[in-house]
């Protein structure tokens, strides 16, 4: 069984190799919404970062709520990373972190007043590894599953944060 350490290596590397994450976070009237973010940082002491606008409906809703979730999904390995969001001022980060990805989707660059960092910080991590990180393999492994009757066998497991 892998070590804490290890998990936590693991959840990074599914992170950093997974651009875009959908954060979850409840609205005003209570309902659970998704939106498509692009992952700016991992620091993986637990805490990622993403870019928005302050006058979101998003950031609002965050700043009441601050329970969120943020789902990855990358080639055959998926985390989902629960944890406390919070709106960041930063803008020597903001300009540290932004990229033509960000100036596609954001105006003014990290100088408007109106682009945030919304950084969660992660309470708990669940990871699944399917084996073997190609495509091919995962069909191989897909195919042997239906030829001899086997389960699919991956890793899982919960890492506190």
């Amino acid at each position: 069984m892998a070590d804490s350490n290890d998990n936590i290596e693991k959840v990074r590397d599914i992170i950093k190799g997974t651009r875009i994450a959908m954060l979850t976070h409840v609205d005003g009237a209570g309902h659970l919404v998704s939106k498509p973010m692009a992952t700016q940082e991992v620091d993986f002491d637990g805490t990622v970062r993403f870019i928005a606008e302050r006058d979101s409906t998003q950031a609002q809703d965050i700043q009441s709520r601050p329970e969120v979730n943020v789902a990855y999904s990358g080639s055959g390995a998926w985390v989902s990373l629960s944890g406390t969001a919070r709106v960041v001022n930063d803008e020597a980060k903001l300009r540290e972190l932004w990229d033509s990805f960000s100036g596609s989707w954001l105006e003014g660059g990290p100088e408007n007043p109106n682009n945030i960092l919304i950084e969660i910080d992660g309470d708990t991590a669940e990871y699944w590894d399917s084996p073997g990180s190609s495509k091919v393999t995962q069909v191989a492994n897909l195919i042997k599953s239906k030829v001899t009757g086997d389960t699919v066998k991956g890793e899982n497991d919960v890492v506190d944060l």
